[in-house]
Parts: C-alpha cells; structure tokens; sequence
C-alpha cells in the first residue's frame, strides 16, 4: 500500500470502522436525534427530518401493501432532484428493495433496456417522465407506477426562477397500474420490520455507457456506507451545515455528497431540479449554504456569469467535486473571489463515488487527490499488469470499502474488472493516471481514449488543459479522428465564452495552439459549437464527437 500521501493527510484518522446498519437507518437514527431541524429546502418550502422519515415510512409502506415489492426487488428510481427522490429513495430501502436510479434524460427506448436488464416491475418516477415510461407498461416486466408532481412540494418566497417541470401541476391518470404520489401518501400504510443487512444490496447505480453497453453496479448498505461516512468527515459537516444540491441524485457524486452525507449528518438540503445559476445565487445567499459539490462544467457556467460578486458567496465555506479537469485559470478566480478552492476528487459508479479527494488546506491543481480512508490506489502497465512508480503512466486501480461486489448479471465483465495483487482484489479503473513523489494522483485519460499520431502518445486532456488556458474557450473537447498520413490527427471542440463569438476564428484558435504545444500535439482541426453533448452527471461525451466524425468520414 502506497503510503506517501500520509504526510500530508488530514487532521483525521486514516482508517474508518463502517457501520453495520443499512442506509435507511442512516435517516431514522437523524430523524430521532434533530426531529424538528429542516432537511429540505425545496423553492420555498421547508421539510423537518421527523416529515421526512415519516413520509419515507408511509411511501415504504404502500411500496410493500399495494404493490407487493418484496426484500431484495430491484424497483426503478426515474425521477430528477427533488424532496421525492429522497423520499422514493429512502423508502425503497426501508422496504428492504433495491433502488435503481436511472438518468431522466433517457428516452424510452433507452429505459427500455435498464427495465429489462434489471428485471423491474415497478417504477416510481416525475409525472413529466410519464410519457417516457407508460409504453413499457405494456411489453416488458413493469407493472406498476407510482407518479410524483414536484409542484406538490413547491412553497412560497422563493424568488428566483423555478424549472418548468417544477411548475407543472399534478395530473390525475387513468390507467388501473398508475398511481398518484399523494395518494400513496395519503393511504399511510404503515410497513413491515426493517431487515436489511450490510451485505445486502441497497443500490445498482448504472454506468453512462460511454464505453460500451451500461452495466449495472451492485452496491451492498455496506459500501455505500464507506462513502457516505468517509465524505461526512472529510467535508467536515455537521447539524448545522447547509448542502447546496445540484448535482442529478441519480448519479453517484450527487447521490453520495447531495444526500446521503447531508441527511447522515443531520444537515440541510437545498434542492435544485434544474441547473440555473442565477437560481443558484439566489440559494446560496438567500440559504446561507456552505457546502456545494459540483461537476467543472457546471462551475465554469457559474462562473461566467457576469452578474455574480464576491458577496453573493459569502457563505460558502467549501466548494468541491470532480468530473473533469478544473481549469486553472478559473481556480485562481473562485480563489480571489472567495478564498476558496475548488477541492477536487476522483471516483467512480463502481465506486459509488469518491476514492480520492485533496486534502483541504493542501489541494493541488487539476488533481485527482490522495486515496481516502482505507484505500489502496495503485499505477500498474494496462498491459502486463506490473506495479508502476512514481511518475509512470498506467492504469489505475483501487481497492477499498467502497469498491462494488460485482456488476449485475455481467459475469465475463466480472472476470476482467478485478484482479489480485499482493493478496488483495483491485478494481480496474480503466482510467490512466500517475501519482508523484506526494502520493497525490493526476489523471491523464481513458485508457481507450489516447490518440495515436504518428506515433506520438496524445491525450485528450492534457490538449483540453492548454486549451482552457485561452481566454475565450468556456468548454473544450478533443478527440482523435482519421488522418491517411499520421494515422491519427488531433480535433477539438470548443464553446466560446460570451462575448467572443465572431471576434475569434478557427485559424486564429490553431495558431495560438502552435505556440503553446508541441508539435504533433496541437489541434490540426478546430470546430466551434454552440454546446458539446453531456451525460446526465455533466460529463462532456467524447465519445459521442468521436463517431459523428466516423460517420463523417465513411460518409465521403
């Protein structure tokens, strides 16, 4: 085990004992505890933790009488942020079920095969997914739907701008397998003993598909619990902490850090269904949150906002996240804005997120972090497997507490994803990185994501890090496409910051790339877009650019 890191750790203990109850416990024991203290903000509306468990208990209980959800049942979670989603969340746990929370961006087709691949017979899903979700009702094992409006939960004195889905007014359905969510609560079912173990599972998070077919990850209360502990003491919250939740819940960073933790801790919860900055000002200040985690997309969009001052930020005490490479130049500007920095981390659906995270009174620049409590992360050749050192290139894999009991049904995926080393099974990332002589790891890329160019190693992000460095570029992709004489060539995508469109050319953007990369790394083509297309947790789609430019191609 890599102890390097160790000099520079936290004033907190390396090693944590996990609990031995399940997650729902997590809200019952806060429930007991702070009762009348507020666990939602929801535009306008407050929820006290003794509601919350309450109504988690009656939704359970329905769960359990009316629609016969046994221990162990996977049951689809298809819903954006809001009161409901914890709510639906906790509740299937309580019934001693499986929550399968699936990105509410995807079409029916898309769902069709989560359904399908998880077995699920029932949904509890955002009215306005409805449309989405009531043809499967007819062709696959669902059975059962349980509807919920947002605009159930919507107060008053909220003054920013609420999302369109939040507005929507609850809409009464026919169908004899369609159920209201007030209704649901209305009935106060009271439901069965509460028997779920460690082990038992609690949650498959999806993979985004982005390499391949998604594939589901069991996670047991046990791992979850890893996290959820470990990301309670490194963001230090507390009872009086208020969390700013931006992030989709049905992603494992927003599941984790956006509720999980905050609802551990006893702390408050502001929810947002949509991202809007000028509506995350408007939380901040108005709710006094201190700690927000967030994506780099999302912050960059932040940001940019020309109306945004230093005191609308005042009390934020901790801004952290992941999901890409933080520019640096924008790091610098949160600092001389807030005092803060941007803490980034590292993790992964088959980690139910973190398994690094900077320290934070010594992060380091568009760094992945230090392995946190009881992790081994190490560098090994993707190849022949051998342990690499410091400042080698290779894959990185991790073994700890949090690390998946396998995927769902996937056993030859099973049999590629681990493999033993010095008597302990590592998970295979699939992500390149280094660590150096701090212990601190850095990624480089995707292992199947490096460009080939005449010979020449080129990784995507480290092309996108030079490029966020020019001052026009607000978003940057690159990938590799077709070249007849280097095999492969470098492209990048790029959005513009306001202000700078048609003030900056293609050509202008690739002579300021020469001077400031090597040669066989500078982008050759350069496109500009309005956005680049992302997955539901904000992560920009490479992949995706990547085979428009194949079809492009064969197309010619």
């Amino acid at each position: 085990m890599l102890t390097l890191h160790h000099k520079f750790w936290p004033k907190l203990p390396k090693s944590l004992t996990v609990p031995e109850t399940s997650i729902y416990e997590n809200l019952e024991i806060t429930a007991r505890r702070y009762p009348d203290h507020e666990a939602i903000y929801y535009y306008g509306r407050s929820i006290t933790y003794r509601q919350l468990d309450e109504e988690v208990n009656r939704i359970a209980g329905f769960l359990q009488q009316k629609f016969n959800v046994l221990k162990g049942e996977r049951v689809l979670l298809f819903m954006q942020n809001s009161p409901q989603f914890i709510i639906a969340y906790y509740a299937i746990i309580r019934a001693n079920a499986v929550v399968v929370p699936i990105n509410p961006m995807l079409t029916t087709k898309e769902l069709e095969f989560y359904i399908r691949d998880a077995e699920i017979k029932t949904a509890i899903i955002g009215q306005e997914l409805n449309e989405k979700v009531e043809p499967l009702l007819h062709n696959t094992s669902l059975t059962k739907l349980l509807i919920a409006a947002y605009s159930d939960y919507v107060g008053v004195g909220f003054d920013g701008k609420l999302p369109k889905e939040v507005k929507m007014p609850p809409i009464r359905f026919n169908s004899y397998n369609q159920f209201l969510w007030m209704d649901a609560i209305q009935a106060n079912d009271i439901p069965g003993e509460h028997f779920a173990l460690p082990e038992d599972l609690a949650v498959i998070p999806y993979t985004s598909g982005t390499t391949g077919v998604p594939k589901g990850c069991m996670h047991t209360n046990k791992t979850v619990q890893a996290n959820i502990v470990g990301g309670y003491y490194w963001a230090r919250a507390t009872a009086n902490t208020v969390h700013l939740a931006t992030l989709p819940m049905f992603h494992v960073t927003g599941m984790i850090m956006g509720m999980h933790l905050p609802i551990f801790a006893g702390s408050r919860i502001v929810i947002m269904t949509r991202w809007d900055r000028e509506a995350a000002v408007e939380l901040i200040k108005s709710q006094k949150c201190t700690h927000w985690v967030t994506i780099s997309t999302m912050l960059v969009d932040f940001l940019s906002n020309p109306s945004l001052k230093a005191e609308d930020l005042i009390s934020l005490t901790s801004i952290s996240g992941g999901g890409a490479a933080f520019p640096e130049a924008l790091g610098e500007k949160l600092y001389k804005m807030t005092g803060l920095y941007f803490i980034e981390g590292y993790g992964l659906s088959e980690t139910i997120a973190q398994t690094h995270l900077n320290p934070s009174d010594r992060p380091k620049w568009q760094c992945l972090g230090i392995p946190t409590f009881d992790v081994d992360a190490r560098i090994i050749d993707p190849e022949t497997l051998q342990e690499l050192g410091v400042g080698e290139v290779g894959e990185i894999i991790v073994h700890g507490p949090q690390v998946m009991v396998g995927y769902y049904n996937r056993e030859e995926e099973n049999r590629k994803a681990f493999i033993e080393l010095d008597g302990k099974t590592f998970f295979r990332t699939g992500d390149l990185g280094r660590y150096d002589d701090d212990g601190y790891f850095f990624i480089v890329d995707r292992v199947k994501r490096m460009i080939n160019t005449s010979g020449f190693k080129v990784w995507p992000s480290e092309i996108e890090s030079y490029l966020y460095k020019h001052p026009a570029v607000k978003q940057a992709c690159v990938i590799g496409i077709p070249d007849p004489k280097r095999g492969e060539t470098v492209k990048a995508f790029i959005v513009l910051e306001e202000g700078y469109e048609g003030k900056i050319s293609v050509d202008d953007m690739i002579e300021w790339s020469k001077k400031h990369m090597a040669a066989y790394k500078y982008p050759r083509y350069v496109e500009f877009r309005k956005e680049l297309p992302v997955t539901g947790s904000g992560k920009i789609l490479w992949r995706q650019l990547q085979e428009e430019e194949k079809k492009k191609t064969a197309g010619n």
